[in-house]
């Protein structure tokens, strides 16, 4: 079996909560880490923009990765939101084994 963490931006606190307890609900994803109090400085539409953001960091197996992408698509407000997955090389192996049993079969 073979794992994965999403990483994601998102705007506001209750977009973060309201994606990741879709994403969790559904099973798509085994949890979800909300941080606040990030600062972003991007280039957007030709203008330097700053913004404060909510990184989200997302567990799941290999396998759902496209799922999970797409439905953060659905739900996201961005009309280019930030998702990266991020292959998960090693780690607890329980911690995996629990990843596994709490995302769909």
């Amino acid at each position: 079996m073979s794992y994965n963490m999403i990483y994601m931006t998102v705007g506001t606190k209750e977009e973060a909560i309201n994606i990741s307890n879709t994403l969790v609900q559904e099973k798509l994803v085994a949890c979800a880490n909300i941080i606040p109090g990030m600062i972003s400085v991007y280039r957007w539409k030709g203008t330097i923009e700053t913004a404060e953001e909510y990184s989200v960091l997302l567990k799941t197996r290999s396998g759902l990765v496209q799922n999970v992408i797409e439905k953060i698509k659905l739900l996201h407000s961005y009309e280019c939101p930030c998702i990266l997955a991020i292959p998960i090389e090693n780690g607890n192996k329980k911690f995996l084994e629990w990843i596994s049993q709490e995302t769909q079969i």
